[in-house]
C-alpha cells in the first residue's frame, strides 16, 4: 500500500521493485500539489493528516486526467462476500439508481451496459497479458469475478464496514491468492470529483494497506476504460506489466502522468515506416525524462521536457524517481529564440547539430517566419556557402535569432526522490538537495559513471550540479 517516510513526512516508501511505474508519477502529483498551493512550506513539517490529504488529492488528480464520464474504484472487500442487502452479483442493477440514492452515497451503482464485470476483468487481462503479469494471472483466466457490483444503497454500510475492520485489525489481508483477492473486489461509481475524494478519505485504509497500489492502478483502467486503454496501448502484445520482473511499460507510465496509455514519449504522432505512432498530444502538468533518451533508445518531446509544474518523472533502466524544484521560472513560457532552438532540433532527431539544407522551408513555416520559394533558395546559399547540403544550428540561430534569450534562470535548486529505502543514506527515504548552475555554451561532457547528471543533461544540456552534504542520489 501507501506509505508515508517516517524521516521525509511527504515521501512515500517503495518497499520492493516493481510499483514504481504507479507511486513515481503518485509522488510527482503529491509534490505538484504541494509547490502550486503551499509555497514556502517546509516540507519536513507537513503533518501526517495533511499527507494523507495530499496523497488523496494525487490520486483524485491522475483519475481525473483519464478525462471518463465518471469514476470507476476498485474497492477491496475485507471479508469474503457481502449480505444480500448490501450488494449483488447480477448484472442487472439499474442503470438510473433513484436520485436520492445517489446523492446519498456519492457513488452510482454499475450498469449491465456500462460496466460489467467483465470490464474489470478486461482491465485485468490487458495486465495481464502475460503469465504473471497480475498476481500470476493468465488473460484465459480473467473470467474470475473481478468486481462484485455494489448498489448505490451499499455504500455508506461498506464504508463502515471498512472503517470498523480497521479498527478490528490494521492489515486484515496481508496476503490473498489471486483467486481471492479478485474475488474480494467491488467497483464503485462516482459521478464528481468532490465525492471521489470523500470515498478516498473515509476509506483510506483501502490505499494504505497491503494491495493499496494495486487497487489504484486497477481502478485507473477501469476509469480509464478497457478498451480506451487497449486502443491507445496500440500493440497489445505488449504487457504494461513485465511478466517476469513486474516493471511498468513506457504505455502504464504515459496513463499515469498524463491519462493516456501511449506508447511514446514524443510530441504528437511519428511517421515510422508508415506506421503512424502516438506520443504525447499536449504540455503535462508532469514533466519525463529518462537516461534512455542519452542511449539513444528514445527521444523524449518537448510537452514532457517541458511541464506546466517543475516536477519531472526520472527514468533509468530499471527504476522510475522524481526530480522538482520550487523555482517556477523552469517552466516558465519559452521565448523566441528557445523556441526557434527547439523547432531546429525537432528536424533533428540524432542531435548532429545540423539538418539537410532541404527542411529549411519546412522549419521556416513551422516558425511561422517567410518561406517563400525565393526566400529559402536566398537563405540555403547564405547558410550553406560551401553546398554542403547542411545547415548548421549556430548558423540558424545567428541568422534568425541573433540576440539569444532564456527564461531559465542560470543557478537554481533541485531535490530528487528516489522511494526505495535502500538507494538512501542509511535505508531512509529522503529528499536530496542539490545547487544547479547552467554553463554557457552547447557543449556538454558525457560522464557514463554518473548517471544522474547524464539524465539531467537530456533536459539542460550544459548543466552542472553540486549536491548538498556530499551525497550522489541513485537513479535506480
Amino acid at each position: 500500500g501507501f506509505e508515508f517516510s517516517q524521516i521525509e513526512p511527504t515521501a512515500l516508501v517503495q518497499k520492493q521493485g516493481g510499483p514504481c511505474a504507479v507511486i513515481a508519477p503518485v509522488q510527482a502529483y503529491l509534490l505538484k500539489i504541494i509547490i502550486t498551493e503551499m509555497p514556502g512550506m517546509k516540507l519536513s513539517e507537513v503533518s501526517h493528516d495533511k499527507c494523507k490529504n495530499l496523497l488523496i488529492q494525487a490520486l483524485c488528480n491522475i483519475l481525473k486526467n483519464c478525462r471518463a464520464p465518471r469514476y470507476r474504484i476498485v474497492h477491496l472487500m475485507r471479508r469474503r462476500g457481502l449480505s444480500p442487502d448490501a450488494a449483488t452479483k447480477e448484472r442487472s442493477v439499474s442503470a438510473d439508481p433513484p436520485a436520492s440514492a445517489s446523492a446519498s452515497s456519492g457513488a452510482a451503482a454499475s450498469s449491465p451496459a456500462d460496466d460489467p464485470a467483465g470490464e474489470a476483468a478486461g482491465a485485468a487481462a490487458v495486465v495481464a497479458a502475460e503469465e504473471g503479469a497480475v498476481g500470476g494471472v493468465r488473460e484465459e483466466d480473467a473470467d474470475i469475478d473481478l468486481a462484485t457490483e455494489a448498489t448505490p444503497a451499499s455504500v455508506r454500510e461498506l464504508a463502515a464496514g471498512t472503517a470498523a475492520a480497521a479498527l478490528r485489525d490494521p492489515d486484515p489481508q496481508p496476503e490473498l491468492s489471486p483467486d481471492e483477492f479478485h474475488d474480494r473486489l467491488q467497483t464503485l461509481h462516482f459521478e464528481d470529483y468532490d465525492a471521489l475524494a470523500r470515498y478516498y478519505t473515509e476509506n483510506y485504509s483501502q490505499l494504505a494497506h497491503t494491495y493499496g497500489v494495486l487497487l489504484f492502478m486497477y481502478s485507473v483502467f477501469l476509469t480509464k476504460g478497457a478498451e480506451q486503454v487497449a486502443n491507445e496501448v496500440s500493440d497489445t502484445s505488449e504487457p504494461l506489466i513485465h511478466s517476469t520482473y513486474g516493471y511498468g511499460a513506457q504505455s502504464l507510465i504515459n496513463l499515469m502522468l498524463t491519462g493516456r496509455a501511449v506508447a511514446h514519449v514524443w510530441d504528437n504522432e511519428q511517421d515510422v515506416g508508415g506506421l503512424k505512432l502516438r506520443g504525447i498530444s499536449e504540455q503535462s502538468d508532469i514533466g519525463f525524462i529518462t537516461l534512455m533518451e542519452q542511449m539513444r533508445y528514445c527521444t523524449v518531446g518537448s510537452f514532457f521536457k517541458n511541464p506546466r509544474f517543475p516536477v519531472w518523472v526520472m527514468g533509468s533502466d530499471t527504476h522510475l524517481t522524481v526530480l522538482f524544484s520550487n523555482e517556477k521560472r523552469l517552466v516558465s513560457p519559452e521565448t523566441l529564440s528557445e523556441t526557434g532552438r527547439r523547432i531546429f532540433k525537432s528536424y533533428d532527431p540524432e542531435g548532429n547539430n545540423f539538418i539537410s539544407s532541404t527542411l529549411l522551408r519546412e522549419v521556416l513555416e513551422t516558425l511561422d517566419l517567410v518561406s517563400e520559394p525565393a526566400y529559402v533558395s536566398l537563405m540555403q546559399k547564405r547558410l550553406d556557402p560551401e553546398n554542403l547540403g547542411i545547415i548548421l544550428l549556430n548558423a540558424f540561430m545567428d541568422e534568425f535569432f541573433p540576440i539569444e534569450s532564456r527564461s531559465t534562470p542560470d543557478t537554481f535548486e533541485l531535490l530528487h526522490y528516489n522511494g526505495i529505502p535502500g538507494s538512501n543514506e542509511n535505508n531512509k527515504v529522503r529528499y536530496y538537495c542539490g545547487s544547479a548552475i547552467l554553463l554557457e555554451g552547447d557543449l556538454k561532457s558525457i560522464c557514463t559513471s554518473n548517471p544522474m547528471v547524464t539524465c539531467l543533461q537530456t533536459k539542460w544540456p550544459n548543466i552542472e550540479i553540486n549536491w548538498h552534504d556530499s551525497h550522489m542520489p541513485s537513479l535506480n
